[in-house]
């Protein structure tokens, strides 16, 4: 019988917030074929949001079985990403012993903002990559340890979700340098769990898991996971690594210089750099991808959740699914709202802030504004606000040569045009990608041996379309920027106040669905 000659194909495998999508790939960059599993994102108390690690664990052999049943391509391996910063309470067994507490989860607010307000505070930032901030586990250890001491002195290990779903498919309890340069626990300058803060937490380098490069191969899946996705039991298992990175990788921007913009219902903007470190004021993130490629960049917490408030509060007329309505009423109103602007916290903020503080507000209203002005200066605030990750990047010592942006605003002309605008640089489109998928894809075949490198992403990525600014509306986003940027500043004490009397209140409604 003649040699199978196929080109391997591998499967990504994606745990996100809200689901779970597995994504075949072949080395040219082609899907096969992709199946997704969802699972609820628990709210039991304000602030809280955390998932049952069971479900997520059941929603990857779903996904991954779907796919494999799918194929008929022979399947070189697994690889996967996943989303970053949350946090598991593992027993001697290894079983979860606190639900997965998910970076939307701001319990440890408090912990958050007493330790930014040490002087070690943002030298702990710059030597972990990590902004101090509640989505990170550093915090969240604290909370732990400060509110639930008797569950806290019990825990035999503490993981991510991702860490936890290989020690389930593959039996051995590791980490990678990307899911843990989120954490606000590894040194990303010695690639070693940093003492400092280990300290800061109460906990031990034997607490966690070993630390092992994204490219890592595990040998192989257990009978059991064999057995629940259909795959051999001697199938490669590439640890991969966080979603966040996997992303600039999924939309092919992997050169130094070459900027990633996700907007979904939250957002994010990432320079692909050789070295990691952050800006001097802390403005930035800096994670992992492999040893020698790193992301530096800030997420937004309030990206298409914004559009989503704006229909509901302003046009309920429209109906829950009237994206395009939305965004053509907001046509309707001209660059910049009239002089309408908005801060869009509506799930308070992350970059460049890193604060749970902050909540919206529109700023020069008058008696001439409506409904459509209300609108676009909601979207122009998500812009502007990227506008100032962005600046921050810069601040960090990264050239800005090109920008590629996905999601799912980018089905929007308007969006697309008012982001180019807004940050006064054209704006490249990628078709065909799942994102992050793809990027685990990638970084698998590499690991496995079936690509040279994680550069062939560049040609792999196709650009749809690239979007050039418009010279009169980005000098009026220009002059407008400043306004934006010195508004947070001048409401800190607003916001303070607020929350100060916040237990007087009336209770404020009920919150939306913390972003995906």
């Amino acid at each position: 019988m003649p040699q199978d000659t196929r080109p391997g194909v591998v499967i990504g495998v994606d745990i996100g917030t809200t689901s779970t999508k597995a994504v075949a790939y072949d080395t040219a960059g082609r899907q096969l074929a992709s199946h997704s599993t969802g699972y609820p994102l628990d709210n039991p108390q304000p602030g809280y949001a955390e998932q049952d690690p069971q479900r997520i664990l059941d929603a990857v052999l779903e996904s991954v079985r779907a796919v494999v049943t799918d194929l008929v391509e022979p399947i070189a391996g697994l690889a996967f990403s996943s989303a970053m910063h949350s946090l598991i309470g593992l027993d001697h067994g290894g079983n979860p012993v606190t639900p997965s507490v998910t970076w939307a989860d701001s319990r440890s607010t408090r912990q958050a903002e007493r330790l930014r307000a040490v002087p070690s505070g943002l030298a702990l930032h710059r030597r972990t990559g990590t902004p101090i901030h509640p989505m990170a586990p550093l915090p969240k250890l604290l909370w732990f340890a400060e509110l639930e001491p008797k569950l806290f002195d019990g825990v035999v290990h503490w993981v991510g979700i991702k860490d936890w779903v290989l020690l389930r498919l593959c039996g051995t309890l590791v980490t990678d340098h990307s899911i843990a340069s989120a954490t606000g626990l590894m040194d990303i300058h010695r690639l070693v769990w940093d003492t400092e803060a280990l300290a800061i937490a109460g906990i031990t380098d034997e607490q966690l898991p070993h630390l092992v490069a994204t490219t890592a191969v595990l040998p192989g899946l257990t009978p059991q996971a064999a057995a629940a996705t259909g795959l051999p039991q001697r199938t490669p298992v590439v640890v991969g690594a966080g979603d966040g990175p996997l992303a600039n990788l999924g939309l092919g921007a992997v050169h130094p210089g070459m900027v990633a913009c996700s907007i979904g219902t939250s957002g994010a903007m990432r320079v692909m750099v050789e070295r990691p470190g952050v800006d001097p004021l802390g403005g930035v993130f800096c994670y992992a991808l492999t040893e020698d490629r790193w992301v530096v960049g800030g997420a937004i917490n309030n990206g298409g959740i914004v559009l989503k408030w704006a229909g509901d509060a302003l046009a309920p007329e429209l109906g829950e699914h009237a994206h395009a309505d939305l965004v053509a009423l907001a046509a309707r109103a001209p660059v910049g709202s009239g002089g309408l602007i908005m801060l869009p916290y509506l799930l308070s903020e992350r970059a460049p802030h890193w604060s749970a503080l902050p909540r919206g507000a529109y700023v020069g209203l008058t008696h001439g504004h409506r409904r459509e002005h209300l609108v676009r200066a909601a979207l122009e605030g998500v812009c502007q606000q990227l506008a100032l990750v962005l600046t921050s990047v810069r601040a960090a010592g990264n050239e800005v040569r090109e920008i590629r942006a996905g999601g799912g605003f980018a089905r929007s002309g308007l969006w697309r045009q008012m982001l180019a605008d807004v940050l006064g640089l054209p704006v490249s489109f990628p078709s065909g990608h799942e994102g992050s998928s793809f990027g685990a894809a990638l970084l698998g075949m590499q690991a496995l041996g079936l690509i040279d490198s994680i550069d062939v992403a560049a040609d792999l990525v196709q650009i749809e379309e690239t979007v050039r600014p418009d010279a009169t509306a980005a000098a009026t986003y220009s002059s407008l920027l400043p306004l934006f940027a010195e508004l947070y500043d001048a409401l800190v004490p607003t916001f303070m106040s607020l929350r100060r009397l916040a237990p007087g209140l009336p209770p404020e409604p009920t919150p939306a669905p913390p972003p995906m």
